[in-house]
């Protein structure tokens, strides 16, 4: 039996009110007992009152809205601080996940598994490992991911195949490990920051094999700018740990 009761799915939202509703209902159809939070950055879609009205449904539902768009990187920080600093929630388990059905709700499980089982410190969806595990993309998109991960390894040494996928578990101690508000990247490369500093003091990180399908409702949040963004981030990071800053 999987820890769902100790679990919590972080899922940040900006003008998904074709996805969140059909979202909710499959994750807590799917998992008993299993905690969800949404965070919202005043989306003029009502995203935010959709979620209002399922909270009546779903005790374990919660919401924080948020004035104004203000990137993924924020969302998540102020997720994990939520989860970690709500003692009495007892989150063992908590995890980021995409609105857009990107991520697969039913590979939840393994990347709780990966953490509660095997003893990995954070567990990751990875859409490289064991080939390429992609529906839907062009290829220069694809070409922008591989290559940024690949990128990203040599630069950090980072020992993972999908550096920059959104889609993973953390241990509540792996986060506490963390300095959250020491947080410098906010777009592309915030995935990157996480896993490279988990991996810099030495905790344990697992890929679990996932297929990762283009959304098909909503619009995507990917720019140039947050591309641009990473490339000096991951050097800027790599900076950081070399002189003892990081």
């Amino acid at each position: 039996m999987y820890p769902f009761n100790k679990s919590l799915i972080i899922t940040p939202t900006f003008n998904e009110i074709e996805n969140i509703e059909k979202m909710i209902h499959t994750v807590f159809d799917l998992y008993n007992g299993i905690s969800m939070l949404i965070i919202d950055d005043g989306s003029p879609d009502g995203t935010g009152d959709a979620v209002k009205k399922l909270q009546a449904q779903y005790p374990n539902l919660h919401l924080i809205e948020r004035s104004g768009k203000q990137g993924l990187g924020t969302a998540y920080v102020t997720g994990f601080k939520w989860a970690t600093e709500k003692s009495q929630r007892d989150y063992e388990y908590i995890l980021e996940m995409d609105c857009d059905f990107s991520h697969d709700p039913n590979d939840v499980k393994h990347l709780i598994k990966a953490c509660h089982e095997n003893g990995n410190d954070l567990a990751i969806g990875s859409r490289y490992i064991n080939g390429i595990r992609i529906i839907n993309w062009p290829f220069s998109r694809l070409l922008i991911s591989y290559g940024g991960s690949f990128y990203t390894r040599m630069i950090t040494g980072l020992p993972i195949l999908d550096t920059n996928g959104g889609f993973k578990c953390f241990r509540r101690d792996t986060l506490l490990a963390l300095d959250l508000d020491g947080i410098i990247s906010n777009g592309y490369s915030f995935q990157i920051e996480l896993n490279y500093k988990v991996h810099c003091k030495g905790l344990k990180i697992k890929e679990v094999p996932i297929i990762f399908t283009e959304r098909k409702e909503g619009i995507s949040k990917m720019s140039g700018n947050i591309i641009s963004e990473a490339i000096f981030a991951i050097l800027k990071l790599r900076l950081k740990k070399f002189f003892g800053t990081l």
